[in-house]
């Protein structure tokens, strides 16, 4: 996985949000970012520019319903995977919670290896339908739409097909480096016609449009004989920027 996915947790509980805080960001796979009510994840999710990878739901809340929450969330278009928290293992409960839109449901008490499960088998899912969104540096990255936005300046960036497919490939390699030819099998298939110097070409067409600046590459980075996604967008040394 490429850096940690930003996770929301909304929970009345602030010490169920410690807990989920520091037993999902123990190996930097997840960030989480708490809030208690539903006024404050409207905030977060419908009212600002931040993305969620996905979102852990309570359904009692001090001041409404997760449930009526998760439902106005689809309305407005949001596709992040729900999973619904409930003190509740009733058949009705559950039924409530999946019909407004939840993609899993767990009841309290629970295992956190099993939430961490459940929590990683919604994203995996999510990953490879069309409606995935990924954050890659500035940018809200649309495999599907072969589109990055880049929000805070309000600027779009349009992809070629093979250009998204690249970026989807290395973003799912996470910070492993995914050799050239690894690369250009994923991307092209088992072409024989295709070389190397096709890919590098493409590689060079896609750091122009995505990096602040093409000769110190920061997103987009050459190691070890294949290319990375740094999804942080750190400095490199000049010797990453050869093809």
């Amino acid at each position: 996985m490429a850096g940690a996915h930003p996770v929301l947790v909304v929970d009345d509980d602030p010490k169920l949000i410690q807990t989920l805080t520091e037993q999902l960001q123990v190996d930097s796979e997840f960030h989480v970012v708490g809030v208690g009510t539903v006024a404050a994840a409207k905030e977060k999710i419908l009212g600002s520019k931040e993305h969620y990878d996905a979102i852990i739901l309570d359904v009692m809340l001090p001041d409404g319903d997760g449930c009526e929450l998760c439902s106005l969330l689809r309305r407005e278009g949001c596709r992040t995977p729900i999973i619904m928290l409930t003190g509740s293992d009733d058949e009705a409960d559950v039924v409530r919670g999946l019909d407004a839109g939840g993609n899993d449901y767990v009841s309290k008490p629970f295992r956190i290896a099993e939430l961490l499960a459940r929590l990683r088998a919604q994203m995996r899912i999510f990953e490879n339908s069309e409606d995935a969104v990924f954050t890659i540096g500035p940018y809200v990255f649309r495999p599907s739409a072969k589109l990055l936005q880049e929000n805070d300046k309000n600027r779009r960036i349009r992809l070629t097909e093979k250009e998204a497919a690249i970026l989807k490939f290395l973003y799912r390699s996470g910070m492993r480096s995914v050799p050239r030819q690894v690369l250009l099998n994923e991307v092209w298939g088992y072409n024989s016609a295709v070389t190397t110097h096709t890919l590098e070409t493409h590689i060079y067409r896609l750091r122009q449009k995505i990096e602040p600046d093409p000769t110190n590459v920061t997103l987009l980075v050459t190691e070890g004989g294949g290319y990375r996604l740094d999804p942080q967008g750190r400095k490199h040394s000049v010797s990453d920027n050869n093809y």
